[in-house]
């Protein structure tokens, strides 16, 4: 089997800027309003890892398991262990995030839990970022920015869904009762940034550091 190496993406010298870092959330943070029906967070530097695989085979579910601690997911679903969450994409590709600094360790533990076997794992943070969305009114600004039926009965907690927002794609995932995460892509953290700031407009945004 050929070797492969693995480099260690993220600086230990040196600072590390988010997608929407030039947007001055932690600034905005401390002007927000104190009853807010909406309030956003971007859970910057965060470390993603794509991971593929069988799902079918016992050795690669349970090397997942033996990692990471998590089950694999079923479809459209994702699982968390503590700020740990994987994510199922497609039947055989699931998203891992993991806290800032651990993608490293964490890619390391899974090649070493899975020698042997036929599977991937790309480290993918420095192309997107997680916003927070939660409060009494954050459903609603979902139901403005997409088709994507976001009732509690067709989206419990723990679902997890790729879809269109406002005209760009990305993925919603209801983590708690009022609390959402929307996975963005770089590329278009700007444009999804100025889109959910006048969705909330009329509800009252807040800015959480």
């Amino acid at each position: 089997m050929t070797a492969i190496n693995v480099y260690k993406q993220r600086p230990d010298a040196g600072r590390a800027e988010s997608p929407l870092f030039h947007a001055g959330l932690d600034e905005l943070a401390r002007k927000g309003k104190s009853r807010a029906g909406v309030t956003l967070r971007e859970k910057k530097l965060l470390g993603h890892l794509t991971l593929r695989g069988d799902a079918k085979d016992p050795a690669f579910a349970g090397g997942v398991h033996q990692a990471l601690g998590l089950e694999l997911p079923v479809a459209l679903t994702l699982v968390a262990n503590g700020e740990t969450s994987l994510q199922w994409l497609a039947p055989d590709e699931w998203l891992l995030i993991v806290p800032s600094g651990e993608e490293f360790a964490t890619e390391q533990k899974l090649r070493a839990a899975l020698e042997g076997l036929f599977f991937a794992v790309v480290n993918v943070s420095g192309g997107q970022t997680v916003l927070e969305l939660s409060g009494a009114k954050a459903r609603e600004v979902l139901m403005k920015s997409s088709s994507y039926d976001v009732h509690p009965s067709n989206f419990p907690v723990g679902k997890a869904v790729g879809t269109v927002f406002a005209k760009s794609q990305l993925v919603i995932r209801h983590t708690a009762e009022d609390t959402w995460e929307l996975l963005v892509r770089r590329s278009f953290s700007d444009y999804v940034w100025l889109w959910l700031q006048d969705a909330s407009a009329e509800y009252g945004l807040a800015i959480k550091a």
